[in-house]
């Protein structure tokens, strides 16, 4: 008898690309990361909603960054077209808008060749709802046709149901949002990794079109809270030996998005191009974060020959921690010192501004203290526009200079206007008003320091007046120039769309 251990099987992986409407703009981001800069393989495939539109991608071979790149030149108006003809029909309403120009518009724009994926290799499957027989259908690649890849992302009441052979195929949604349980069952998956952008922050919104989306999310959550304990007592019951339900262990690898779009409402290229390179920084962070090395960083493909540039003005004043900055002893009422900023912002190409989640301009100018040594000029600064970390509907304006005292000592200001929808009308108090603390040291933008003083700045009516007459935009010609002020101008605006106006009309998450 030998005495040679057994072969371990080689472990199979699965992909699971989970539904969200536009949010997969976030899932293509990642697929760059994963496929290409980390040259993560997957042995199965499965998609489910408007995840099946990356797996038909994939399945045809397309590299993580074609897929991106698909997304990013995507323009969101061109994905639905209101059904005219079917609102006439008033009671009998078939559906708000119709997808029926997808394989004939979009669909060849991405490349899609349906001889290539009727021929992949690539061990995929298709998430799809036969209503006429009440039965989730998972297709393979040589079964997908461009109406039933249509079928699997027709959202009842917003899109009509196909129609073949007097069958009626919708979205599978309700039945599944991701089918880990077949990955594991019926592809052999010992790893599943899944990419998640349904909302899971539990924020309930009334009205008509948040609760419709509400539903989609409580079924999707639900499902996946089920396998995920279904595959954790399954994991202790093979810890001790038992089998388990699925007989061996499986690890569940979840990147989790929060994408500041909404499901299905979204009327701009910006922010879908800003939804790809979210999901593109935060494959990275997770990477990071799991111990998966990376290749150098794809450029992003984005021209920069437009800039803005603007001017703003805060006054305020700060109060030192302990002592003051000029060493004289300090007691609890020592008063308050003055301080303002005055910066010149400038936007260093508008395509890559408006694209990058964290919104990234340079700050120039000076801080101006008694406390601090005077008028200190602003030897290098960053600021950044409504940038999100886990919320979209909480977002931030992030302010970061360097400069010195009097002396030379190196100091920081960071400063923050948290930007949220509190009761009332905040949306001027929220906008600007600054909290900023003074560190000692010149610390980089994620450092952090020993604080010296804090305070709270503030911009007047008159100073904002001011500022909305210094914008100025640059580029190779008029057109350009006016083209990147006004989409950076409309940015602006949608950001704070999202935080105020979608709650008042319950449009729901964002």
């Amino acid at each position: 008898m030998s005495n040679t251990p057994p072969t371990k099987a080689p472990t199979r992986r699965s992909l699971i690309l989970a539904g969200g409407g536009m949010k997969v703009a976030f899932q293509a981001g990642v697929l760059q990361v994963w496929l290409d800069e980390a040259g993560i393989t997957f042995d199965h495939a499965d998609g489910a909603s408007g995840g099946v539109f990356n797996l038909a991608m994939y399945a045809q071979g397309m590299s993580g960054t074609r897929i991106a790149d698909n997304w990013r030149a995507l323009r969101p108006l061109a994905m639905v077209r209101p059904n005219w003809r079917g609102m006439l029909r008033g009671p009998q309403l078939k559906s708000l808008f119709r997808l029926d120009h997808l394989p004939s518009e979009i669909f060849p724009d991405w490349g899609l060749d349906w001889g290539a994926i009727n021929r992949s290799e690539v061990d995929a499957t298709f998430n799809v709802y036969d209503f006429t027989d009440h039965e989730l259908v998972v297709l393979p690649p040589t079964d997908l046709t461009p109406e039933l890849l249509v079928a699997c992302v027709s959202l009842p009441v917003w899109f009509p149901p196909v129609v073949t052979a007097g069958r009626h195929w919708i979205d599978a949604v309700f039945a599944t949002d991701a089918n880990i349980e077949t990955a594991i069952v019926d592809h052999g998956a010992d790893e599943v990794w899944v990419i998640w952008t349904v909302d899971r922050s539990g924020t309930w919104r009334d009205g008509l079109i948040a609760q419709y989306f509400q539903i989609i999310e409580a079924a999707a959550n639900a499902e996946l809270g089920a396998i995920t304990l279904r595959i954790t007592r399954n994991n202790e019951l093979v810890a001790q030996g038992m089998g388990g339900e699925f007989g061996r262990h499986i690890t569940l690898r979840m990147l989790e998005g929060s994408v500041p779009l909404h499901y299905l409402v979204n009327v701009s290229g910006d922010r879908n191009r800003r939804a790809v390179e979210l999901g593109v920084r935060k494959a990275r962070e997770w990477c990071h974060r799991e111990g998966i090395v990376l290749k150098d960083p794809l450029a992003t493909p984005y021209r920069d020959d437009t800039t803005v540039r603007f001017s703003e003005t805060m006054r305020g004043t700060i109060t030192f921690a302990g002592t003051p900055h000029d060493g004289a002893p300090v007691g609890p009422s020592h008063p308050s010192h003055p301080l303002q900023f005055h910066l010149d912002i400038t936007v260093d190409g508008v395509d890559r501004f408006l694209a990058e989640p964290a919104h990234l301009a340079r700050a120039r100018g000076a801080v101006d203290c008694d406390a601090l040594g005077g008028r200190r000029p602003v030897t290098a600064g960053w600021f950044n526009l409504f940038v999100h970390d886990d919320d979209p509907a909480v977002k931030e304006m992030r302010y970061h200079l360097w400069f010195t005292d009097s002396t030379e000592h190196p100091l920081t200001l960071v400063g923050v206007k948290t930007v949220r929808n509190d009761p009332g009308f905040d949306v001027w108090h929220d906008t600007t008003t600054l909290a900023c603390t003074i560190l000692v040291g010149h610390i980089e933008p994620d450092g952090t320091g020993e604080s010296l003083a804090r305070g709270t700045l503030r911009i007047t009516p008159g100073a904002f007046a001011r500022q909305l007459t210094t914008f100025r935009a640059g580029g190779p010609n008029p057109a350009r120039r006016i083209g990147g002020l006004g989409r950076f101008v409309r940015a602006l605006l949608g950001d704070l769309w999202d935080v105020y106006a979608r709650r008042w009309l319950s449009w729901g998450p964002i």
